[in-house]
């Protein structure tokens, strides 16, 4: 293969190489329709308000002075989130940490019609799993109007699609520190003991800790209709495609250097 091929070729892959990173970036920096986008060591915006189970209307700032674990539902969903609420409040039966003094819980309806008397249904419902007595402040069920929850969901990088009468949605816990800035994400509907203390203690301490969850949302994409998690298989062998083209053209141009040492050397 002569000089001039050889440029060619190169200039093709590396432009390859190129155009693949750049439709990834874009990718990378479009809002997901559904899903997740961590938004870690930001804070939340002042003055968000809503309801609380009993119907008085709170500002966050003004309740979030501890630990606080965000979870993003809404009351009548008949996919992830009672799973999700029932993995929460087993897991704080499991903890070693006291709800209402180490930390707190937050349980936001996103759905903009459900309203404080759904609200104060469903903590019932998942305060009578709970094998300890706990304040009543420890975990709040809360509502809001549609500008509150979008600005709160827009803020955590919480994005869900309506469907009829069901929304699609991701499933996560939020760990936010006494000054609202978000520590943490652990997503999907099962967790840890272990992991959720140390996001606890991390968020007392203001720490960001980006963990596994990176892992999973740039290897894992949102199925809808499954409601969970799957093997993102083309964001992967994109991602494989790029390295072997790299390693093609690395090769490449090693090659034509040694042959002409090899050369050099018998001359």
């Amino acid at each position: 293969m002569d000089d001039m091929k050889l440029f060619k070729i190169k200039n093709l892959i590396l432009f390859l190489i190129y155009f693949s990173l750049f439709a990834s970036l874009q990718a990378q920096n479009k809002k997901p329709e559904v899903g997740i986008e961590e938004q870690l060591g930001k804070y939340l915006p002042i003055n968000l308000e809503f309801y609380d189970e009993q119907g008085y209307l709170l500002k966050l700032s003004e309740i979030i002075d501890k630990p606080t674990i965000l979870n993003l539902v809404f009351f009548e969903c008949k996919g992830i989130c009672t799973p999700l609420l029932t993995e929460l409040a087993e897991n704080v039966n499991k903890v070693d940490l006291e709800p209402g003094k180490d930390y707190q819980i937050l349980t936001v309806s996103f759905d903009h019609t459900e309203k404080p008397q759904l609200a104060a249904a469903k903590k019932i419902n998942y305060v009578k799993l709970l094998e300890r007595p706990i304040q009543p402040g420890a975990w709040r069920f809360m509502s809001g109007d549609s500008i509150n929850i979008k600005t709160l969901t827009d803020a955590v990088g919480f994005y869900y699609k309506k469907e009829e009468d069901q929304f699609i949605h991701a499933g996560a816990l939020i760990f936010i520190s006494h000054d609202e800035k978000i520590t943490r994400y652990l997503l999907g509907i099962e967790y840890l003991p272990f992991n959720i203390k140390m996001a606890v203690i991390e968020a007392s301490e203001g720490k960001v800790g980006p963990t596994i969850a990176k892992l999973l949302k740039f290897c894992y994409a949102y199925d809808p209709e499954g409601r969970t998690y799957a093997l993102n298989i083309t964001r992967i062998i994109g991602i494989g495609m790029i390295f072997l083209i790299a390693a093609f053209v690395t090769f490449l141009t090693i090659k034509p250097k040694k042959a002409k040492k090899v050369e050099d050397k018998r001359v």
